[in-house]
C-alpha cells in the first residue's frame, strides 16, 4: 500500500487559507501581519509539515543558524538570555549555535572564525575582549557593549537603572547609601549603572561612597569595605546599590554574618531581576532588565535585510521590583 506522502507548502496554503508567498514568509522568517502567522503556525502544526532546511540554505544562501557568544549559563541572567534568544529564533525558524567563553578572551575570537568558517547567518555577541575584531562579512550584533556606529549594540537603560535605584532608596528613607560592583575594565553599557546612581544622588543630596572592583579581585575586599565602615556594631549605611542581583546575594549574606539586618538595618537592591528558581519570586528588590526585548532586539536586529540602517545603540527601558530587600 502506498504511503501517504508528506504535506507540502502548497498544502500549509491551503489549510490556512493563504497564498502560498504567506507560507513562506513565515517559514523564512520575514515580516508578516500577525494573525497571517497565526494561520499559518496552526496549519503547519495541524498537517505536521516540516520544512527542507538543507534545501532552503542551498536555495537562499542562508544556512538557518545564528551564533550566539556568552561566558555561561551558570550565571542566571546569562541562562535567561540564551532562553529568550533560542525561544525568539525558534519563532523564526532558525536555530542557535551556542558557544561558551567562559570569560576565556581568546575563545571569543576563535568561535567567531569558527562560526565565519562554518557559514552562520549571524552573530549575536556578550563579550569582554577588548582587542576582538568584528568581522565584516557576517551581521554582527552586540550585548552591552559598544563597538562602533557600524555594530549595532542591544542594552537596557543602564544609567536611568542606576538612577532609579538611588531614587527608590532615597524614597525609602535611606540618607547615606553606597554602590559596590565587580566589572570589567572595559567601558561598556553596565558601567553607566554607577553614573546614573552618582548623578541621582547629587540630585537629592544623599551621601554617598562606592566601592567596585575589577573582575577576578576577591571578594574579601567588598567584605573589609563593609567592615571599616561598621561603627559600634552597627553599619554607617542604610542603602546599598549593588551592580548585580548576584552580588546583592552575596553581599547580604556577609551582612548576616556581621549581625547587619536586611532590611531592618540596610535596604537593597540589585540589577538585572534574577528570580528563584527562574521564575519565582525576585531573589532581591532589583532593577529589572526586559530580557525578553533584549532578545526580540537582538534576533530582528541581526536578521535584518537592512542592517546598516539600524541604530547603533538600541536601549531599552528598565523598571524597578520589589523583592523583599527593602523596606516597603
Amino acid at each position: 500500500m502506498k504511503g501517504r506522502s508528506a504535506p507540502t507548502m502548497a498544502d500549509v496554503a491551503r489549510e490556512a487559507g493563504v497564498a502560498l508567498g504567506t507560507v513562506s514568509r513565515v517559514i523564512n522568517g520575514e515580516a508578516v501581519g500577525a494573525d497571517f502567522r497565526q494561520k499559518v503556525e496552526a496549519a503547519i502544526e495541524r498537517l505536521g509539515y516540516r520544512y527542507n532546511a538543507t534545501g532552503r540554505a542551498l536555495r537562499s544562501d542562508r544556512t538557518g543558524f545564528i551564533a550566539l557568544i556568552i561566558p555561561n549559563t551558570i550565571n542566571p541572567y546569562f541562562g535567561l538570555l540564551v532562553h529568550h534568544i533560542n525561544l525568539e529564533l525558534d519563532k523564526r525558524n532558525y536555530r542557535m549555535a551556542l558557544c561558551f567563553t567562559e570569560y576565556d578572551q581568546s575563545r571569543e575570537d576563535e568561535f567567531i572564525q569558527m562560526v565565519r568558517q562554518n557559514r552562520a547567518d549571524g552573530i549575536i555577541a556578550l563579550t569582554y575582549n577588548p582587542n576582538l575584531v568584528i568581522p565584516s562579512d557576517i551581521p554582527f550584533v552586540t550585548i552591552d557593549r559598544f563597538f562602533s556606529v557600524s555594530v549595532p549594540c542591544v542594552a537596557s537603560d543602564n544609567f536611568s537603572g542606576g538612577y532609579l535605584a538611588a531614587k527608590k532608596l532615597h524614597e525609602l528613607g535611606c540618607r547615606r547609601v553606597a554602590f559596590m560592583r565587580v566589572g570589567s575594565a572595559l567601558t561598556n553599557e553596565p558601567s553607566k549603572r554607577k553614573d546614573g546612581f552618582v548623578s541621582a544622588c547629587v540630585e537629592l543630596g544623599l551621601s554617598f561612597e562606592l566601592k567596585t572592583l575589577e573582575d577576578g579581585a576577591p571578594f574579601s575586599e567588598f567584605e573589609r569595605f563593609l567592615a571599616d565602615h561598621m561603627e559600634n556594631g552597627r553599619l554607617a549605611f542604610d542603602g546599598l546599590f549593588l551592580g548585580t542581583d548576584m552580588l546583592a546575594w552575596q553581599i547580604i549574606q556577609s551582612l548576616r554574618r556581621m549581625g547587619v539586618r536586611v532590611p531592618r538595618d540596610v535596604q537593597v537592591i540589585g540589577f538585572d531581576g534574577i528570580r528563584m528558581f527562574g521564575t519565582q519570586g525576585y531573589i532581591v528588590s532589583t532593577i529589572v532588565q526586559p530580557v525578553q526585548e533584549i532578545a526580540e532586539a537582538c534576533v530582528s536586529t541581526v536578521l535584518s535585510k537592512h542592517l546598516s540602517t539600524v541604530p547603533s545603540l538600541i536601549c531599552l527601558p528598565v523598571s524597578y521590583a520589589y523583592g523583599g530587600t527593602t523596606r516597603e
